[in-house]
């Protein structure tokens, strides 16, 4: 058989362009093949992140004279006396216009255009794998062989079995903005948010800050399992201090319309709302590839993939949220780097998500590495953990900024190796990478406690978290104590 392609990438998200952009530079003959040339998914999420920021902007308008701005207050009064106002003040559209700019500056490098002058041949159809005579992905009357591919087909909202969802109607974190477009005028004021993915929390709160009556329906005790318990906690009484309702272990069972109104039955509640989001999870975009006749062989939300990346297939690898799970751009392009190496040289590498972080964009931010808490007295003894803690409302920054809300939190044993942290807080994003970076080389908590900050900055919570550890060691260590105090009082005692 003749091998057109070094590999075939089928894309329709960022992690298949990424991953067609590398193989361009390892000098490999590559195709990407998108289905769906929409990035919805991804200017979502940036739409999500804009309007998070621009609703905390508009709550802080209303508490002006707190920062000492009476003046502009009593000769604006559009811009300060309540959030209804500032909800006025929104414009759909231009803030769509500036999401969607962001993503078109931000990710021209990876248009189809500029791949296609890299080198890549694109092709913009739908397309399945076929076995025989060999194994192939043929596009119309175009069979591509290549001697390995690559799944980057990502995920949608996947709809759960509730009885008249579908036909009372609802929206997805794909689709909500754009209802808000098409009805600026009366928006719907009553929502109800079906399920606890990272895209729940962040559409919680720009709805709440909008002054919209949210409820935030959870079918279990947590908002997502990975969340550090403390850090979940935390950010549920957040919301809930912002004016969400939350409903957690609840199932909703039915979903009707009467008199206009959309009605659900949530445990024994029945709970009236105008629009319902669904975020209950994420189903991958597989339906049309023929994966059942290559061998390639999936559970439920998720294929069946190896630490290699590999389907059951394993000339056919994956990346991404279509092997199931959150979607997070970053995991996404780590997946993509390893399965692209994989794919094109010897697979031998395999992942490992210790030192890979992921976020949430909710305010305060949510960020986190490693292992969680829990997770790290499961591993390993309980005796042998070690847990730092320090509060934002300790940093002058945040003080100056009305940011104190947050929590710095360090996984360590008594050896100082890093295991995990998670942070909830101003630029918690930021911050994890040092963190990230620390796990990856295998840096001590000492070396990161040694740190000298810039001062006034966010960062200086992961120094003064660290610096707990020598109050730690030392609070364990009693013989060095009492050393220390003898020393000291012996030193006194010298004649000068």
């Amino acid at each position: 058989m003749t091998i057109d392609y070094d590999v075939v990438i089928i894309g329709g998200t960022l992690a298949g362009r990424y991953a067609a952009w590398s193989a361009t530079q390892f000098k490999a003959r590559v195709a990407l093949v998108e289905p769906n040339v929409s990035q919805e998914p991804i200017k979502n999420s940036i739409k999500n992140y804009t309007f998070t920021q621009t609703s905390k902007f508009l709550q802080k308008l209303s508490n002006l004279p707190g920062f000492g701005i009476d003046a502009l207050c009593s000769e604006t009064k559009e811009l300060s006396e309540t959030k209804e106002q500032c909800q006025i003040l929104w414009d759909w559209d231009l803030a769509t216009l500036y999401a969607d700019g962001i993503f078109t500056n931000t990710h021209q490098q990876l248009s189809l255009t500029m791949l296609a002058a890299q080198g890549v041949d694109v092709v913009t159809d739908k397309g399945q794998f076929q076995i025989s005579p060999n194994l192939s992905f043929v596009v119309k009357d175009r069979s591509l062989r290549s001697r390995s591919y690559l799944l980057a087909t990502g995920a949608n909202p996947a709809i759960p079995d509730i009885e008249g969802l579908g036909t009372v109607g609802y929206v997805t974190s794909l689709n909500i903005w754009d209802l808000f477009i098409k009805s600026q005028s009366t928006p719907p004021r009553n929502w109800t948010i079906l399920g606890g993915l990272p895209q729940s929390i962040e559409i919680a709160q720009i709805l709440v800050r909008l002054n919209c009556q949210v409820t935030l329906i959870l079918e279990h005790p947590y908002i997502f399992s990975q969340l550090d318990p403390e850090i979940a906690l935390l950010i549920l009484a957040e919301l809930e201090a912002e004016g969400v309702r939350i409903l957690q272990e609840t199932v909703v069972t039915q979903v009707r319309q009467i008199d206009g109104k959309k009605w659900l039955q949530a445990g024994d509640k029945a709970i009236e709302t105008d629009e319902i989001v669904v975020a209950t999870a994420q189903q991958p975009n597989i339906e049309s590839l023929n994966l059942a006749a290559v061998g390639v062989k999936w559970y439920q939300n998720r294929l069946l993939v190896n630490k290699k990346l590999q389907t059951t297939n394993h000339k056919i690898y994956a990346c991404g949220d279509v092997m199931g799970g959150y979607s997070f751009g970053n995991i996404a392009n780590y997946e993509a780097r390893i399965a692209l190496k994989n794919a094109l040289f010897f697979p031998i590498s395999k992942v490992n998500y210790r030192s890979i972080p992921w976020g949430i964009s909710s305010q305060p931010a949510i960020a986190q590495v490693g292992l969680t808490e829990p997770q790290a007295k499961r591993r390993h003894s309980p005796k042998e953990i070690i847990v730092l803690k320090q509060y934002f409302k300790t940093l002058t920054k945040a003080q100056v900024q009305d940011e104190i809300t947050g929590i710095c939190k360090l996984i360590i044993r008594p050896n100082g190796e890093i295991l995990g942290a998670s942070i909830l807080g101003k630029s918690a994003g930021e911050i994890i990478n040092i963190i990230a970076l620390a796990i990856a080389k295998k840096i001590r908590i000492k070396e990161l406690s040694s740190l000298s900050a810039i001062y006034p900055s966010y960062s200086e919570i992961l120094v003064q978290t660290a610096q707990m550890w020598e109050r730690e060691k030392l609070n364990r260590n009693t013989g060095l104590k009492d050393f220390l105090e003898n020393f000291f009082h012996f030193r006194r005692s010298w004649k000068i």
